[in-house]
């Protein structure tokens, strides 16, 4: 397939190397840069280990009832939180409609930092009662196992490998990995580039420490993978023509596309599951139950409803329910 070089437009920005005002007075935090760019062929990716206790990897803990706010156990994670005076939530900075910087505010904000407020509110009545740290999607399994946060809310997909290093909620959003291209390859004036099968011999950019990035190794074979550390990183190479196309979840390409006026998703299939769910210490499992019984809590009260109308229906389309959750995970 012929390649036409893509149109440069001056003055398109990202989000990368923003620096973002902290949360209720805590500490500033700042955007990671796009890591040097690593160009690799397609290797077939290792197939993700079997669910050794579960056949079923979304199946979480039961929840436990949402009591009013300071009203814990002494022992518990949740007392412990509460004492400390704030929840520390591990979050993107660049997710534009899920977790991105508005430049107006100096605040994050999207679908997953509501999530985190609504943890917040749960356990202090303070929705802001919160202080975000920005990371890379390779650091969200590490920043729970080194408790430097007491949960992910990061995208991410519940799969059976993340199981085996961290434990997670029950699934609050099923996403589906998708491609996004050059308008010249969508456009239906030569080659249109709408499966995983038609990116052979094009250059294609996925995060490293993800499961896009295996999912896109084995979905396309013949493709050149170039990584970068986030999203932003490859939408920046895709606006210096560096990449053709970009893949991952459709929540993030759709913030994406609307960042870039010759970046398109072409209506198609997802090539896969991607069932989102918080990330917590595997050891604190008293904190899983209770971030369930904050999700049932939103299913009931509309919460998570109004969420989703407010950042993703105006682009991925109204009609979308919450997830409905598998309990009856043990120990």
């Amino acid at each position: 397939m012929s390649i036409r070089p893509r149109s440069r437009v001056a003055g398109l920005t990202v989000l990368a190397g923003l620096v973002l005002g902290g949360c209720g007075g805590y500490d500033d935090t700042v955007v990671p840069p796009p890591e040097a760019v690593e160009t690799t062929p397609a290797a077939p990716a290792t197939t993700p280990a079997v669910c050794v206790d579960d056949t079923n990897p979304t199946r979480s803990y039961t929840p436990i009832a949402v009591a009013a706010p300071g009203d814990f156990p002494s022992i518990s994670t949740m007392a412990e939180i509460y004492d400390r005076g704030r929840l520390i939530a591990g979050v993107s900075a660049d997710t534009y409609l899920l977790a991105s910087n508005n430049p107006f505010t100096g605040q994050i904000e999207g679908f997953d930092i509501d999530m985190v407020e609504q943890v917040a509110e749960a356990i202090f009545g303070d929705p802001k009662a919160y202080e975000l740290r920005v990371i890379t999607a390779g650091e969200r399994l590490t920043a729970l196992q080194e408790e430097r946060v007491d949960v992910v809310v990061r995208n991410m997909t519940i799969n059976c490998v993340r199981w085996q290093s961290i434990a997670f909620s029950a699934e609050y959003y099923r996403s589906g990995q998708k491609i996004l291209v050059r308008s010249d390859l969508a456009d239906g004036q030569g080659p249109v580039v709408d499966t995983p099968a038609e990116l052979a011999d094009l250059r294609v950019c996925a995060p490293t420490g993800t499961s896009s990035l295996d999912n896109i190794k084995r979905a396309s074979p013949e493709a050149e993978i170039v990584t970068a550390s986030n999203h932003t990183g490859c939408l920046t190479l895709f606006q210096q023509g560096a990449v053709d196309a970009i893949t991952g979840d459709d929540t993030v390409l759709a913030g994406l596309a609307t960042q870039d006026p010759y970046a398109v998703v072409p209506e198609q299939e997802a090539f896969s599951a991607e069932p989102y769910g918080i990330g917590v210490n595997a050891g604190n499992v008293d904190l899983v139950r209770f971030i369930n019984g904050v999700l049932e809590r939103m299913r009931a009260d509309g919460s998570w409803k109004a969420s989703y109308e407010k950042w993703l229906a105006p682009t991925l389309g109204g009609g979308a329910t919450q997830p409905q959750p598998v309990y009856g995970r043990t120990p």
